[in-house]
């Protein structure tokens, strides 16, 4: 239970300082930079090398890669979905699906690399 409340703890310091930043930024697209900072991989990575060590972490963090790369699938789709029909709600809502489906494609491919004969088995 602790491991969890220090999770919420500096995820939501993190995910809090980011949206202050982007609020108070007097340019509005710098501020989107701060929005998307990686806040729970941060933590993610930092507790699992606290609690399983370097090895474990390091997974996480190749996890994050495909989750990162469904973030810039998720943007551009909002973006393209805001900039047609000027609506936030669905906009978000595709880029979700977007983010979910482009991850779980780019770990099945690395997947799949990884299987196929003549690969080294790392990227």
């Amino acid at each position: 239970m602790g491991e969890l409340a220090l999770r919420f703890l500096f995820g939501g310091i993190a995910v809090a300082l980011s949206y202050v930043i982007s609020v108070l930024s007097p340019w509005k697209e710098l501020g989107g930079i701060f929005a998307a900072f990686p806040a729970v991989m941060t933590v993610a990575v930092m507790m699992t090398g606290r609690n399983d060590g370097s090895q474990k972490a390091a997974q996480i963090a190749e996890g994050a890669v495909y989750g990162m790369l469904g973030c810039t699938v998720c943007v551009f789709s909002v973006f393209t979905m805001m900039r047609l029909f000027h609506t936030w709600w669905p906009s978000i809502g595709v880029g979700l699906l977007c983010w979910y489906c482009s991850a779980i494609l780019v770990f099945k491919l690395v997947e799949h690399s990884r299987k196929s004969p003549g690969q080294s088995g790392r990227i």
